[in-house]
């Protein structure tokens, strides 16, 4: 059975535990203020009835009439207030009804051997612990509602902390170096969200200094190797032709294409590239690549628009996604341009899931129905050329009939290239602009 999980934000959290804390103070604070009350109220009453029982034993003694509330020998009077009184003591005692008020009994013994009592109920006190108690309810919601602001004073504070850390932190895990944890948090009141803060930015600048020292290593493993192999590729044309010629030109080839491919990621994780935009009506520019690149792919101007691009960058995208059609998919590859985006459809097993969930990796080749052939770079490269001009990549798979949009279910992969209406590029510069001569 699946857990069943509910997600509530820190601030209603924080509330609802000082509203708890309020109300069990408030709770507890009432019933010992009234239980205190009400003992001091019940001892206040039996000091007052034993003076007046005192006072009417000499009116008894005297023969005069008693008041309704007076008695001798009464049978009502509780056993234990009797048998005091018969030992010739005086003696209070409070009788509890639980239908009605409690009665506070006072006996005193007269001289002939009789008992004199006195019982009146509990009104006038009762009436002062009414009036108490709903002070007591009154200060308890008050409480209660004054913590429960608070909470939401407090926890609103820590709850805009956390999410302006929370922003800032996905900003950095999507490439953005110049973004600070710490400054955006900001605030007055140092607490435990500056050292989360503080935290995230020391671990984003390692990893940052980290990555950059791998693009170094790489660049420069791949700048090294980059005339070791011109050199074999020439050496191999020089060789007799036959198959094992072919097979050496062949991974020459493959070679250099590799480190042609390993330069230009570098190049693009450095974020110097800059944009050289001309306007080309981009219907026109899509056929007349398609054509050259891949002449079987079917090609669909939906609506034509003039836009603001670098030419050879977006060829190199369009390139690398037809490559990746056709050496991953299936045939018919199609092409549509609908204003300013671009869609390249194939009909095979559609992108892996880790692609779609996490998008293009390098040396990630993905499944082996896929993708078994490769080193991952392409699609890697087209997101980066895409970055430069401000555009935005993505893919998706077409679901089956009746299936999802998953590898196993798809009918087809689909990257889609949306172009900008600035053309902004990525790296903060102005782009540079070639006229038309």
């Amino acid at each position: 059975m699946r857990s069943v999980t509910f997600r509530t934000g820190i601030r209603w959290k924080i509330t609802l535990a000082i509203a708890a804390v309020g109300a069990l103070i408030a709770v507890a604070l009432s019933l010992v203020v009234h239980s205190a009350a009400r003992v001091s109220m019940l001892e206040s009453a039996r000091d007052s009835q034993l003076e007046r029982v005192q006072f009417l034993s000499r009116y008894a003694e005297a023969g005069r009439q008693l008041p309704s509330t007076a008695g001798i020998n009464d049978p009502k009077v509780p056993g234990q207030l009797r048998r005091t009184a018969e030992s010739g003591r005086r003696g209070t005692f409070v009788q509890d009804n639980p239908k009605g008020l409690p009665e506070v009994w006072a006996a005193v013994p007269l001289g002939n051997g009789q008992i004199l009592t006195l019982h009146s109920k509990f009104v006038e006190n009762a009436k002062v612990m009414r009036d108490l108690d709903r002070a007591l309810v009154i200060g308890s919601l008050a409480v209660i509602i004054g913590g429960s602001a608070l909470g939401v004073l407090i926890g609103g504070q820590i709850s805009r902390r956390l999410r302006k850390a929370a922003t800032a932190a996905q900003r950095v895990a999507h490439g953005d170096p110049d973004v600070r944890v710490r400054d955006a948090v900001g605030g007055v009141v140092r607490d435990e969200t500056d050292d989360l803060a503080r935290a995230v930015d020391a671990m984003a600048d390692a990893l940052q200094q980290r990555l950059e020292a791998e693009r170094r290593v790489t660049a420069d493993i791949a700048h090294e190797l980059r005339t070791p192999v011109t050199g074999l590729l020439t050496a191999a044309e020089l060789l007799p032709p036959g198959r094992p010629t072919e097979l050496v030109r062949d991974r020459a080839q493959a070679m250099r294409a590799l480190v042609e491919d390993v330069l230009e990621v570098a190049r693009l994780d450095s974020a110097s590239e800059r944009a050289e935009l001309q306007e080309v009506a981009l219907g026109e520019f899509v056929t007349r690549r398609v054509s050259a690149l891949m002449p079987e792919a079917t090609v669909r101007v939906v609506a034509d628009e003039i836009v603001s691009t670098d030419p050879r960058r977006l060829e190199r995208i369009l390139g690398n996604l037809l490559a990746n059609a056709a050496r991953y998919g299936q045939a018919p590859v199609q092409v549509d341009i609908e204003g300013r985006v671009v869609r390249v459809r194939d009909h095979g097993p559609g992108f892996p899931e880790a692609l779609l969930r996490e998008g293009p990796s390098r040396f990630r080749t993905g499944s082996t129905d896929r993708a078994g052939v490769g080193h991952g770079l392409g699609l890697t490269i087209a997101e980066g050329q895409a970055r430069v001009l401000g555009a935005r990549l993505t893919f998706r798979n077409v679901a089956a009939p009746g299936g999802r949009e998953s590898q196993s279910q798809a009918a087809g992969a689909v990257a889609v290239l949306w172009l900008p209406e600035h053309a902004p590029t990525a790296t903060g510069s102005f782009p540079v602009i070639k006229l038309p001569g």
